[in-house]
């Protein structure tokens, strides 16, 4: 069968991307999601696409609050990913403070866009229970309402930002990390077979490893990323210190979910049942091992 894989077209999506266009189709399509994890999960639950790769928080969160889309069957980058919290061109917000009470853009909910920011009211020390949020479906929505007032800020990934950032059209005024690696791979339990996962991760891992190799790093991956995302070469180098990706996307470190899961329990975003989460319940065993 081919497989219908989900993803965000952002410079972390490099390895697939040079697998997708090795594997011209034969095996899987390519089913962009430019709204990010939230619109990932939509399209899990409504039968568009059969495999999500996808931001670790919302996909764990998902799942604790009950979601049978999807079960975690890998792992794609083993880094943090930095989030930046990004105001309008002239508003009044100059700092994470500033946020204190206000709306928060977010793409969807259940995105990393709101988990997210229920991260960094944790770290603020701010209720989370009285967080107010605003869905703006994209990156040009979420723009557009900061510059419009109807939001104060909103989080996204640095680098895919910046250039927006650069041209004048918003403003940083902080960032945060994510306390964990950022992507995961997550696959519907019956429309993703084992027949087509395992060889899917296998053959996946091997690009991964090719694209995080030092030789790669210094020149083959920023061609390839200046190719096909138009980044400026400063920005491409310094992100590609930031990050690494798997040896084997086929595993999945226990640690990963239970440390998601403490911060997001903390933030109030997810309630653990009684007796505690069960990490297997998360994972797909029969795909992933986690380690």
């Amino acid at each position: 069968m081919t497989l219908r894989i989900g993803y965000v077209r952002e410079h972390f999506s490099s390895p697939l991307l040079q697998y997708a266009e090795a594997d011209g189709g034969k095996t899987f399509t390519l089913v962009e999601c430019p709204s990010g994890t939230g619109q990932l999960i939509g399209r899990l639950e409504n039968d568009e696409i059969d495999v999500a790769i996808a931001l670790t928080d919302p996909l764990i969160s998902g799942i604790a609050k009950g979601s049978k889309a999807y079960k975690l069957v890998g792992s794609y980058v083993t880094t943090p990913l930095n989030w930046a919290v990004i105001t309008g061109t002239n508003s009044k917000y100059n700092s994470i403070a500033d946020l204190k009470g206000t709306t928060i853009g977010i793409s969807r909910y259940g995105s990393g866009s709101q988990t997210m920011a229920y991260v960094m009211a944790l770290q603020q020390g701010w209720p989370t229970s009285e967080l107010s949020f605003k869905v703006n479906n994209d990156i040009r929505g979420l723009i557009d309402s900061v510059n419009d007032g109807s939001t104060s800020a909103f989080m996204w990934e640095w680098f895919t930002t910046k250039p927006f950032a650069d041209a004048g059209e918003c403003r940083f005024i902080g960032s945060v990390p994510t306390p964990w690696p950022s992507w995961l791979i997550a696959a519907h339990p019956t429309r993703a077979p084992a027949s087509a996962l395992r060889p899917f991760l296998e053959a996946l891992s091997g690009y991964a490893r090719a694209f995080d190799a030092p030789e790669q790093r210094a020149e083959a991956d920023v061609a390839f990323i200046r190719e096909k995302f138009g980044y400026p070469e400063e920005d491409i180098r310094a992100w590609l210190k930031t990050v690494g990706y798997p040896h084997n996307c086929a595993e999945i470190p226990r640690q990963v979910i239970l440390d998601t899961l403490d911060v997001l329990q903390k933030a109030g975003f997810v309630q653990s049942p009684e007796g505690g989460f069960d990490v297997a319940q998360f994972v797909d065993t029969e795909i992933a091992s986690l380690v």
